[in-house]
């Protein structure tokens, strides 16, 4: 992945627990795909169940921030390979955040020994995301997983 450099007024940090309100607040609020806190405990993703595999490692998460105020973020589950969510606040698009999380996240992926490293992405080609993970070096597999999403994984991470 290519690194970029971030504008000055962000950082990108590891989260902590005391970010999981901010976390839910970031995905509810993205220009595409926004997911509401309700909606994501349909799904079994709470602020207790976060906290849990936080705490337990089988969840690894970085944010960036501005202001003190977190606008991204993106989360991995390093035992299998998988990036499992990337989301940047509207209005924080376009400056390399997704780009930086990401390759945060590889390389967290990579040191944890993972071979094949993949996430889960729409097929809807109006999507910015779906030309992003592309121009990133993200492949489609031809397999289709939950909601309808297609599987997506990073060129050469079976090397």
């Amino acid at each position: 992945m290519q690194a970029t450099t971030l504008p000055a007024a962000y950082e990108i940090r590891a989260a902590t627990t005391g970010d999981i309100d901010d976390l839910f607040l970031v995905r509810a609020s993205t220009r595409e795909n926004a997911i509401a806190p309700g909606r994501l405990a349909e799904l079994g993703i709470t602020p207790a169940a976060l906290h849990e595999t936080m705490l337990a490692g089988t969840s690894v998460t970085w944010v960036c921030q501005t202001d003190g105020q977190v606008v991204a973020f993106c989360s991995v589950q390093p035992s299998s390979g998988e990036v499992t969510v990337l989301a940047v606040r509207a209005g924080h698009e376009r400056r390399g955040i997704g780009r930086e999380l990401l390759a945060a996240a590889v390389d967290c992926l990579r040191a944890s020994g993972c071979r094949r490293i993949w996430l889960a992405a729409s097929l809807d080609p109006r999507l910015r995301s779906h030309g992003f993970y592309r121009a990133n070096g993200w492949r489609p597999t031809g397999r289709l997983v939950g909601h309808g999403d297609e599987e997506l994984e990073l060129d050469g991470s079976l090397n």
